[in-house]
């Protein structure tokens, strides 16, 4: 049985819906990141978890009970399910070991005691016991989110959602918090974390949701995702993919105003100007001579289109050309000398054919 189910989540606001269809189950043990592009719902999904968003439609159910419910006391819900902000929500009047007794204390009905003994506990294990007296305008925004943790750590949940935990701090300090969350999920804490720190959460995840299109667009591994992930939209946002499409109808095409888009694609996209010469040399020696003589001895084969992708994660690049007519494969059909240069700027090349003619070639 799985710890939470969410069946047909939908969440409308007046002028966007982020949530359309949203299912999934999370079991026991999972440590699930959220990735994907801006405005795609994941914080949203996670503040309708824990109903600090009222869902529109669609039910979410935690250990069997369905939280979705009017009559549920979400209250109660709340206290096993943890969550951490971006924006750390310390309160400022309180000392840190302060901040983490509070919830205890007040809903738990904690004895002070104990709950100043839990809560340097907690301290410590975030590397904060020294702090305990300090308010929290005295530390640095990495370790305000370290106390933010062992907060919501200190109410014992099941299940802990993290918003974006690093998204307000500066990058030197992002691996002090990220350092936590790790050792939580070595010790078996599920968690939910909304994260745009792709290698954490690579290297911290059992699954990966990839949201888009108003849903889980893509739920697998990390090694799925990361590695092979099976929808073009998670391609592309995995490997950071920029891209330039260009069409060529006439045989009489403007080929100095091609060559300038490729060039003011590389600019913009800041690619190695030795990428861009191969880009462009291909593009010439391929496109302007092969392709285009060999369509224009047939006759048959337009439009020619060229797509080609830039990765700013690995920084290589990927041009690939269709055309139609016949099977022509410029590299062992065409000029020889041609196919040779080619094949020395470039790092794979290859040709197909089934009912167009394609060529994809890459570059380092």
């Amino acid at each position: 049985m799985s710890m939470i189910k969410i069946e047909h989540l939908r969440k409308e606001y007046p002028n966007v819906t982020p949530l359309k269809d949203v299912c999934a189950d999370i079991n026991k043990g999972d440590v699930i990141s959220i990735i994907g592009p801006s405005g795609t719902g994941k914080s949203t999904l996670l503040r309708c978890l824990n109903q600090l968003e009222e869902p529109t439609s669609g039910t979410v159910t935690v250990n069997g009970e369905v939280i979705t419910d009017p009559k549920c006391d979400i209250s109660l819900v709340r206290r096993k399910m943890g969550m951490v902000f971006q924006s750390f929500n310390l309160f400022a009047n309180l000392n840190i070991v302060e901040n983490v007794m509070a919830a205890p204390v007040k809903l738990l009905k904690t004895p002070k005691e104990q709950a100043r003994k839990e809560a340097m506990e907690l301290l410590k294990r975030v590397g904060l016991a020294e702090k305990a007296e300090n308010y929290p305008d005295e530390l640095s925004g990495g370790q305000k989110q370290r106390v933010a943790i062992a907060r919501a750590i200190a109410m014992h949940p099941e299940i802990i959602l993290f918003d974006e935990p690093t998204s307000a701090l500066d990058p030197t300090m992002v691996g002090e918090v990220l350092s936590v969350i790790k050792s939580l999920a070595k010790e078996g804490m599920t968690m939910m974390i909304v994260t745009h720190e792709m290698k954490f959460a690579r290297d911290v995840s059992n699954r990966v949701f990839f949201m888009d299109e108003g849903g889980i667009y893509e739920d697998g591994t990390p090694e799925q995702i990361f590695g092979a992930p099976t929808k073009e939209k998670t391609r592309i946002f995995i490997k950071r993919l920029k891209q330039l499409t260009l069409e060529i109808t006439s045989l009489n095409f403007d080929f100095i105003g091609f060559i300038a888009q490729i060039e003011q694609f590389g600019r913009d996209n800041m690619v190695s100007p030795k990428i861009v010469r191969n880009l462009e040399l291909t593009f010439e020696e391929l496109v302007m001579q092969n392709i285009r003589d060999a369509i224009e001895h047939s006759g048959n084969g337009l439009p020619i289109n060229i797509e080609i992708e830039y990765s700013e994660t690995d920084e290589t690049a990927q041009m690939k050309i269709t055309y139609g007519g016949g099977l022509y494969d410029p590299f062992s059909d065409g000029d020889e000398l041609s196919a040779t240069m080619i094949k020395k700027l470039a790092a794979d090349v290859k040709s197909s054919y089934s009912d167009k003619n394609e060529i994809v070639i890459k570059f380092e």
